[in-house]
């Protein structure tokens, strides 16, 4: 039997600056709140140190988010206690990440990533917490009744980058996407999108999600290009009369492993300007292009559909500064990292529904109450306001619980992501009219 660890007393100083330092869920510094006032628990899970899709940020943004409102004085004078797990990208680590926030009595789940959400959404709803701002990569996050998305997930960027392909007189279109139940949703949006336009229905290319190399699919795509062109023979005849006007295009949406497959990309294509780049962003981001040459990379020009504004506008400020004054340098918290924005983006959601339940216990239940009945949630105009009532839902039957359905173009250039045009473009009746998923 290990033998209990003897209580180690500290002082009321100390026990201050432990409690800001660790957030553990004491009382905040004497004299900004009662000291036997309990803390507001929340959990946010991402996976971690996995093959596939890492999004580390996010639960490291959501501890400098709570590190920030404690400092402040906390939310209606209680600390904010944020749990964090790692889901491991599997079905298991997700049920487990779930089970906890049941047994911690959580009153939401927020700013969260998961593909897994048969695993994650049934056992969120029998113990009715809420999950507000998901990534936007299972499909539960747009149907459960519990679910509150900041964004309109991978549906949204999926049909959103049809649309701008189709704009940018894309004559065929390439999609390599997961393997995945989450990736077989994919062709038929961006078919939605580029219906827009003269491409026709998109080559589907599959890939593994923890691939080292992607040889075989980047073959594939010049393979489409040269048969959409009428050429044959070496990828190399595809460069001619391409530099500019009407022609192939590849998007790519594989996460963390975006970069591997534009690095197989390039070595076979040598670096012509044959067939154009694209992608959603999350997979495609500013670190990407900053690694692989900056003004110098393959990936100049690239075409990007993002959420939110591009990460040089200024209504990210306010969340910089957080990052800057309570990451303590943290390099997993990336300002320019669409997980990290949306994260963000819930915890200001939840900030204000916590606020509006100013003399009234903050539970699961009353949190629910507010997303479902409250006023519209601003978010420093980094979305529209946010209403999850039932008449703000999207007339979709696979995507009902969709409430912003705005996304932003952006396109890599002098190797800076940056915005086509100001404002959102809105791919409401881009869902709304698109191919059901099966």
């Amino acid at each position: 039997m290990t033998p209990r660890r003897r209580p180690v007393l500290l002082s009321t100083a100390a026990s201050a600056t432990a409690c800001a330092v660790l957030l553990s869920g004491c009382g905040l510094i004497p004299g900004s709140a009662k000291a036997d006032d309990d803390p507001i628990t929340v959990m946010t899970w991402a996976p971690q140190g996995t093959k596939a899709t890492n999004m580390p940020g996010m639960p490291a943004m959501a501890q400098a988010y709570a590190r920030w409102v404690n400092a402040e004085g906390g939310i209606n004078g209680r600390p904010l206690r944020v749990l964090t797990c790692n889901d491991h990208n599997d079905t298991l680590g997700a049920a487990r990440c779930a089970s906890r926030a049941t047994r911690e009595g959580v009153v939401a789940v927020v700013g969260s990533y998961s593909q897994h959400g048969r695993s994650f959404m049934s056992a969120l709803e029998r113990a009715g917490i809420p999950y507000i701002g998901g990534y936007g990569v299972a499909n539960q996050e747009f149907s459960s009744p519990l679910s509150y998305p900041v964004n309109g997930g991978l549906p949204a960027l999926i049909a959103g980058n049809g649309r701008q392909l189709a704009a940018g007189d894309c004559s065929q279109v390439s999609l390599v996407r997961p393997d995945t139940t989450a990736g077989d949703q994919l062709p038929s949006l961006i078919n939605a999108g580029l219906a827009a336009g003269d491409a026709g229905p998109v080559t589907d290319i599959r890939a593994p999600e923890d691939a080292s190399a992607y040889s075989q699919q980047a073959r594939k795509v010049l393979e489409s290009a040269n048969a959409s062109s009428g050429l044959s023979g070496s990828p190399q005849q595809l460069a001619e009369g391409r530099e500019s006007g009407s022609g192939p295009c590849v998007t790519a949406v594989l996460g963390g492993r975006t970069d591997t497959f534009f690095d197989s990309f390039r070595r076979l294509q040598k670096n012509s300007p044959s067939v154009r780049t694209s992608s959603v962003l999350g997979s495609l981001r500013q670190s990407l292009v900053d690694r692989s040459g900056g003004r110098r990379s393959p990936l100049e020009g690239a075409y990007a559909t993002g959420w939110y504004p591009a990460a040089g506008d200024t209504r990210w400020n306010p969340m910089k500064k957080v990052i800057h004054d309570h990451a303590f340098g943290d390099n997993r918290v990336d300002g320019s990292d669409p997980g990290v924005q949306t994260t963000w983006i819930a915890y200001t959601v939840l900030h204000q529904v916590l606020k509006s339940l100013d003399g009234e216990e903050a539970t699961a239940k009353s949190v629910r109450r507010e997303l479902d009945g409250g006023d519209p949630v601003g978010t420093g105009g980094l979305t529209p306001k946010l209403n999850w009532g039932y008449e703000n839902m999207l007339a979709a039957r696979d995507f009902p619980r969709i409430v912003n359905a705005m996304v932003t173009y952006q396109r890599v250039r002098d190797g800076q992501l940056t915005a086509v045009h100001d404002g959102f473009v809105d791919v409401e009746k881009t869902l709304e009219g698109g191919t059901p998923v099966s």
